[in-house]
């Protein structure tokens, strides 16, 4: 609005000025457009800066999660191991497709059809040059162990690529159609790894260049045209209710405050886990809103060596799987504003906690693990009822669009039942120490981390 503004102000302004001055100050006016000239935008508000900062993100998140690209696989083996399921073959394309029907239609979008046309065939072809180029390059394994095609994840690439036209084509006509947009393209990268074909840093990747290709593209139609759309004068009044509705992405680093696993003994040896989340939340008032978050929180657990003077038994270790929680919360949201760029924000969530259960096994070198054989135990935590308290400080780039570092502390209980093998059981002196049976524990941690924020 301010940039469709700012001329006819302009514009008014030389008109009264002419009215009431009988003389034009020739210097004055060139100093004026001399100094116009040499005016920099912000660092954050130039057009190149603008246009990056969420494949930037993306992609920084793709190579943070490299390294638990397995261990994040691990936990979907977990929960859903034989999970198959393809909507992602053709969600990608729903979009798309829906921004072509919205056409069709006669909803009048941020261009005609012709240079919507134009702009999504662009923005495809630079995705599928930067997708094949990196993937017949890198040639990273699927985690299926099928083909070495693995990184970027083509699917999500083009899911983005196509929920991006969707936003600017429509996005500014009902922040609705960029939600379901994105929305769709979210569950293709989430379907890609549920059905075990591609890592997380895959489906991240691939997110960063489908939004980037989009942006690359209407870049250059724009200049090729000459102008920012077809229609764009018919939004010119076109404003959000200035609420900080928000819907974001989280990823973060999850820190035990109390152990978890008592009865294992192996509670000392808990690594530091992760979380990765979708968060949003409706504002009724400039300062209140309710919200709700779902996330995935798995702690990661050492194995333990010990040593004995049996033969063949020299080296022993322990190996725990690790701790997985699916959690949901909903409760209300409060925000201040220090400035346009800074903004507070504290939540209390009440909600639900559902963990996956784990096994303990033996390895020492003549073995391999998995094997039921070397089975010492199982858990099995029960579902429990959660508290979530948190704050967080998110800078805006722009008005629709910042990065947020958050902290949130978790407070739930939950029985552990144990499990002991049949091995265990039939030996006296081991049943004596180690025997079925629950223990109530609690599972509080810290997750600390940044969400990519975006304001609706």
């Amino acid at each position: 609005m301010k940039k469709t503004l700012l001329p006819l102000l302009m514009a008014v302004c030389c008109i009264l000025n002419a009215q009431n001055t009988s003389e034009i100050n020739t210097n004055d006016s060139i100093q004026f457009e001399i100094q116009k000239e040499h005016e920099r935008p912000p660092f954050f508000e130039k057009e190149g800066v603008q246009m990056s900062i969420v494949p930037v993100v993306l992609f920084t998140s793709a190579g943070l999660t490299w390294g638990e690209k397995e261990h994040i696989r691990e936990v979907r083996n977990r929960y859903i191991p034989n999970y198959e399921f393809g909507f992602d073959d053709y969600l990608q394309y729903v979009p798309g497709v829906t921004t072509y029907g919205l056409k069709f239609a006669g909803v009048k979008g941020r261009n005609n059809l012709k240079r919507s046309a134009i702009s999504h065939a662009a923005s495809l072809g630079i995705m599928a040059i930067i997708v094949n180029s990196i993937k017949y390059t890198a040639k990273v394994e699927r985690p299926d162990g099928s083909t070495r095609n693995s990184f970027p994840s083509g699917h999500t690439a083009n899911a983005f690529t196509n929920a991006s036209f969707l936003h600017k084509e429509y996005g500014i006509v009902n922040p609705a159609y960029s939600i379901g947009g994105y929305s769709m393209a979210t569950f293709t990268g989430f379907g890609r790894n549920l059905n075990n074909r591609h890592w997380v840093p895959d489906v991240l990747a691939g997110a960063g260049i489908g939004i980037l290709s989009t942006e690359l593209a209407y870049f250059f139609v724009d200049k090729f045209y000459g102008n920012k759309g077809d229609n764009l004068s018919m939004f010119s009044n076109f404003e959000g209710n200035g609420n900080p509705s928000f819907l974001s992405l989280k990823v973060g680093a999850a820190l035990a405050t109390n152990n978890f696993l008592k009865q294992s003994a192996l509670d000392e040896s808990k690594e530091r886990g992760f979380e990765l989340g979708i968060e949003g939340a409706y504002f009724f008032r400039p300062k209140w809103g309710v919200g709700a978050n779902l996330s995935l929180s798995s702690f990661p657990v050492s194995s333990v060596k010990l040593e004995f003077d049996e033969p063949g038994w020299e080296h022993f270790e322990i190996v725990t799987q690790s701790l997985g929680f699916v959690n949901f919360g909903l409760g209300p949201y409060f925000a201040h504003d220090f400035s346009d760029k800074w903004q507070l924000m504290l939540k209390t969530l009440a909600g639900y906690s559902v963990p996956a259960n784990g096994k303990v096994f033996v390895k020492n070198e003549q073995f391999d693990l998995p094997s039921d054989e070397f089975l010492v135990a199982t858990y099995a935590p029960s579902k429990s009822f959660r508290w979530t308290n948190g704050a967080s400080m998110t800078y805006k780039f722009n008005p629709e669009i910042g990065v947020t570092a958050y902290v949130d502390y978790h407070l739930s209980n939950s029985d552990i039942y144990y499990t002991f093998s049949q091995e265990i059981k039939d030996d006296e002196d081991l049943n004596e120490i180690f025997n079925d049976g629950s223990v109530k524990e609690k599972i509080n941690y810290f997750t600390l981390g940044l969400k990519l924020t975006a304001y609706f």
